[in-house]
């Protein structure tokens, strides 16, 4: 027993009086150096009287509407053309996707956070990060703005509209239900997962210890480009030897 009491008091005497046994140095809240934001109510009713929670939808209704216009016209304009070289082709279309996206969801994120689909907004709901009341509306609004952009290209192209079925998704030939519900799963959750990670507020706080990177990097990638054409391509340092 005394050999036991004896390791208990000089374990004790390892700690200062500000940091006693059986409590850490530091809390956690004091650690992080970024603050998580608290989880949405299922239900906040005040939301509804707020201005920032309509124009917020309206938004996603603008989002979504200009997403849809854009990218059906691209695939019609695509699938009525007999010559692919005369069109923007398949990497067209991804452009046409990926670059939307892009420009809209810069545009809105400090509005409504860019969701401009209803998985999102689903998943958002999911992770707490959206009350029932915002995601429901949010998921309406995306829905009416993507029906109104499919009925602006019927009006302006009504023809290629019913001859292409509006452009719309269908299980190409070769593949069964199963592998298009399995390409759905995984694309969404790909979208999903970079969605929660590019808003993650840890990886905010973690990426900005180190801008120096993002100064250095292209600085000293630019000065060995320039060395390279200078001494190896154009041999300028020897050119007064020869």
């Amino acid at each position: 027993m005394e050999g036991k009491d004896e390791d208990v008091r000089v374990g004790a005497n390892r700690f200062t009086e500000r940091q006693p046994i059986g409590t850490s140095a530091q809390t956690d809240d004091a650690i992080k150096d970024y603050k998580e934001a608290p989880p949405a109510p299922i239900f906040e009713a005040l939301e509804l009287r707020l201005w920032s929670f309509w124009r917020a939808g309206i938004a996603e209704f603008m989002a979504s509407f200009l997403f849809l216009y854009v990218t059906m016209m691209t695939v019609m304009g695509v699938s009525q053309s007999r010559n692919k070289c005369s069109t923007v082709g398949t990497q067209g279309i991804a452009w046409a996707f990926g670059g939307m996206i892009f420009a809209l969801v810069y545009c809105t994120a400090g509005i409504s956070g860019g969701h401009i689909n209803p998985a999102v907004s689903f998943a958002m709901f999911l992770a707490r990060k959206l009350s029932l009341i915002r995601a429901l509306y949010y998921i309406l609004m995306q829905c009416l703005g993507a029906i109104c952009g499919a009925a602006m290209v019927k009006c302006f192209q009504k023809s290629q509209y019913e001859m292409l079925g509006g452009g719309a998704n269908v299980v190409a030939n070769g593949y069964t239900r199963v592998d298009s519900l399995g390409a759905e799963i995984l694309g969404t959750f790909i979208l999903v997962y970079t969605v929660f990670s590019a808003t993650d507020a840890k990886r905010h706080a973690r990426d900005s210890h180190v801008p120096w990177i993002f100064c250095v990097g292209p600085l000293v990638g630019a000065a060995l480009a320039a060395l390279y054409h200078q001494i190896v391509l154009r041999a300028i340092p020897f050119k007064s030897r020869i």
